[in-house]
């Protein structure tokens, strides 16, 4: 690319980028996950650099997209955790049981990385509010009576939010929180 075809691109995007309405960079400057409300909001976050990672995204950046609820956000959520990677967006479409039309004018905003089968060198995580007491003492540096007690203080004071609400109520230490982050889903 010359210099020259450089600075036109420079000049379109900076042209594009101005086209966006003042309100809506304002809120998407000060809201990181504020719901983008039309296909025009969609192209105007694009054209600020805001793209959503298919297989890192969390519900809440699902909920960013017009015409998505709250059901297929946490649909998406549970098979790309369950080890489901999504490649294009055909297979978005496909796990949503959506037509493609319907999602193509989204394609934009998302982008399909790649990052391989094994992810923290963890292949399989465990749900740490269904798991048994076995199923927990199989990760590495959860003792079994680590594992018992999560399970008697999961059937007495009900389910785990996160791993905030598993350190405060087993008042374990940082340092494992860290080792075990990686093996828990909540």
């Amino acid at each position: 690319m010359t210099i020259l075809n450089w600075f036109s691109k420079l000049k379109q995007a900076t042209n594009e980028s101005s086209s966006i309405s003042p309100d809506l960079r304002l809120r998407l400057t000060q809201e990181p996950y504020c719901r983008l409300r039309s296909l025009s909001e969609v192209w105007g976050a694009v054209h600020l650099g805001i793209r959503i990672d298919v297989n890192q995204a969390k519900v809440d950046d699902w909920l960013r997209l017009p015409g998505l609820s709250i059901h297929q956000a946490r649909l998406l959520v549970e098979l790309r955790q369950g080890g489901v990677e999504f490649h294009s967006i055909e297979d978005i479409a496909a796990a949503l049981g959506m037509p493609l039309s319907a999602l193509t004018p989204l394609e934009p905003i998302l982008q399909f990385c790649y990052y391989g089968a094994v992810t923290h060198g963890v292949t399989n995580q465990i749900n740490i509010n269904t798991a048994s007491v076995e199923q927990l003492a199989e990760i590495p540096g959860l003792e079994l009576f680590l594992a018992r007690a999560i399970v008697q203080n999961r059937i007495h004071g009900g389910r785990f939010r996160d791993l905030v609400d598993l350190k405060n109520r087993l008042f374990l230490p940082g340092e494992l929180i860290t080792q075990l982050m990686h093996y828990l889903l909540f």
